[in-house]
């Protein structure tokens, strides 16, 4: 089995996918934080294709960082500035060779995440 990461927004607030928000992902290594790859959710909150595929998965120390701000703004969400949640750091470790998907439920005063399949 090869190794990938996918991901994927819900809007928990609106009951609906989060489309148009942005997701970077960076490798950590030491002090060192490498973008890898950035991607826009679709429709139905999904990245249309892995966001670190088959040919660039290594195990290690990863972070996703969720562009919330930008999205709670364009849906009329946001409220005052400065924002509650703005960007959304997430960092996990990938320790196998497997598919690993990390999805956001995202509210603009809360957010959480686990290990989806």
């Amino acid at each position: 089995m090869a190794g990938y990461l996918t991901s994927h927004v819900l809007d928990t607030a609106r009951g609906c996918p989060a489309a148009g928000l942005r997701i970077d992902l960076f490798r950590l290594d030491g002090a060192a934080r490498v973008a890898i790859a950035s991607a826009i959710t679709n429709e139905d909150g999904r990245t249309d294709t892995a966001i670190l595929p088959e040919n660039r998965f290594e195990t290690g120390v990863y972070e996703l960082v969720f562009h919330a701000g930008d999205y709670l703004r364009a849906t009329g969400q946001a409220g005052g500035e400065p924002l509650f949640l703005d960007t959304v750091p997430i960092r996990f470790g990938i320790a196998e060779t497997a598919h690993y998907h990390v999805p956001l439920l995202l509210s603009p005063y809360g957010y959480s995440t686990y290990r989806g399949s």
